[in-house]
């Protein structure tokens, strides 16, 4: 094997490289930024840009697209870098993209106590006047099960309205009056 082929294989290596550390990304997800958690000077500089999927997206682009442009013309290693290394930029920044895109996306944020304000429930163990009782209360169509205090007493399965969220497990209800 000539030198200009295993110069090549060194592109293809790094290419290689890169998409075991994309795969690696995916077991090991948030492990690259956690090394920079806490760093002072480090701290939120980079945000998402040493993540792990837009550096083996770098790394990979850089070392086939390299290895493509030296099998493809006569450039040597300086040229197939200068070739490999804008490609390889823009597919990290591409990839740094669409992650960005992917954490701003919010159609499956999750519910919040104060999501509750204004639900119906039903009382599920009385309320007293000066104490707690449990409501149930659907949430995100799941049922969930809550302490409740009113200010009037309400019995067992009494219709209420969540009038506050208390805490993420106790509300704040007032009778349902028809």
């Amino acid at each position: 094997m000539d030198g200009r082929w295993g110069r090549m294989g060194w592109l293809l290596g790094l290419g290689i490289a890169g998409l075991v550390l994309l795969v690696l990304s995916l077991a090991l997800d948030g492990v690259l930024e956690g090394l920079f958690d806490g760093v002072g000077v480090l701290d939120g500089l980079f945000d998402g840009l040493l993540s792990l999927p837009v550096i083996a997206g770098f790394v990979s682009m850089l070392g086939f697209s390299g290895a493509i442009a030296m099998g493809a013309t006569d450039v040597g290693v300086a040229g197939a870098t200068a070739i490999g290394t804008p490609a390889g930029l823009a597919t990290g920044w591409l990839a740094y993209r669409l992650g960005r895109v992917l954490l701003r996306d919010r159609s499956g944020a999750a519910p919040r106590h104060s999501d509750l304000i204004g639900a119906s429930a039903s009382v599920v163990t009385a309320i007293p006047a000066d104490g707690y009782g449990e409501v149930l209360v659907r949430l995100a169509g799941q049922p969930v099960k809550l302490s409740a205090k009113s200010p009037a007493a309400v019995g067992r399965g009494a219709e209420v309205w969540v009038e506050a969220a208390l805490s993420p497990t106790a509300v704040s209800v007032r009778p349902v009056e028809r």
